[in-house]
């Protein structure tokens, strides 16, 4: 019978040169790609084109914000569990496998190339973590680790598999010429987990949020300018046409707005409940960041799903909400 493998597919050079090498055996490989709002599938379609192959893409959001809440096995160098993360994608590809008749899963692992997360200790912990283990290949490194069930059923040929380890990457540039490879990312990056200026706005809304926030709530952490003020009150002011276009858009799901009335000025969304003195400081810093000329005052609308309101707002310097900028 026709070997079936359905391997982990980020879009990164690895990843593509697992389904190489295995297909290189004549065994049938298709992609496998997880979505959330930490990390898309842009890439992975990319190498999935280039490579010629099926890709599914399965949605990882309710995963990942519980693994960020709670990581059994902590956080990298910001709020990235990168140990937990892997074991959950690798479940839910096993889960995958199993339905859909396939053999075993595969990764582009490399044994060393991260420190934390691909030492052979951790590669272990998510291989057993994953309920996978044995049908868990990563043939980039696979002569360095012990035989998986397809191998050792001789549906997996382990002499045709590698023995890469290390951060260098010299063999993996030498095979992505050997298979015609000419487009791909750089290894680094990908991942909003990882960049601490992102995860300062996700720490402040895990912090005040009770269980696990909305989707929706960290999808908007992409939006630049969030200030958490005195009262507890959230806000995201646009930074441009398409920013504000975004946050009026909000309104339509019952979210409540503040924008200038008199002169051009941003939209400023409210996350949460807000109390009177915050909404005199959020008016003040949506005032602010108007096109405002010589004027003391600026008329601010503020629109709920209750109806709207406007009234005069004082811009607040700068200095003064300064700390509140997440």
């Amino acid at each position: 019978m026709q070997t079936r493998g359905i391997s982990l597919l980020s879009g990164g050079l690895d990843s593509m040169l697992a389904i190489c090498v295995l297909r290189d055996q004549g065994i049938e490989m298709e992609g496998v790609v997880f979505v959330s709002p930490f990390f898309d599938a842009k890439s992975a379609r990319q190498a999935a084109a280039q490579l010629g192959v099926r890709l599914h893409e399965l949605d990882f959001t309710a995963d990942i914000l519980a693994l960020v809440r709670d990581p059994p096995h902590g956080f990298g160098g910001a709020m990235n569990p990168c140990i937990d993360c892997h074991a959950a994608m690798i479940r839910r590809a096993g889960a995958f496998m199993r339905q859909g008749g396939y053999d075993f899963v595969s990764t582009g692992e490399v044994l060393g190339q991260r420190p934390m997360s691909q030492n052979r200790k951790s590669l272990e912990t998510v291989a057993q973590a994953s309920g996978l283990p044995g049908r868990l290949l990563r043939p980039l490194s696979a002569q360095l680790l012990d035989p998986t069930e397809p191998e050792l059923e001789g549906r997996v040929d382990r002499a045709r598999l590698c023995a890469i380890q290390g951060r260098q990457r010299v063999e993996q540039l030498a095979l992505a010429k050997r298979f015609g490879l000419k487009t791909f990312p750089s290894p680094a990056g990908g991942c909003l987990l990882t960049e601490k200026g992102y995860c300062r706005k996700l720490r402040d809304l895990f912090d005040h949020t009770e269980g696990i926030p909305a989707a929706e709530d960290v999808a908007l952490l992409r939006f630049s300018r969030h200030f958490r003020l005195p009262g507890g009150g959230r806000i995201i002011v646009g930074r441009n046409r398409a920013d504000n276009q975004a946050l009026k858009a909000l309104a339509a799901r019952g979210r409540a707005l503040l924008h200038t009335v008199n002169v051009p000025g941003p939209t400023a969304a409210i996350l949460g409940p807000i109390g009177p003195e915050d909404l005199r400081l959020a008016a003040g810093i949506v005032a602010h960041y108007g096109d405002r000329g010589g004027l003391p005052q600026i008329t601010v609308r503020h629109l709920t799903p209750e109806g709207q309101t406007e009234f005069a707002a004082e811009p607040l310097p700068r200095e003064a909400f300064e700390p509140w900028m997440l």
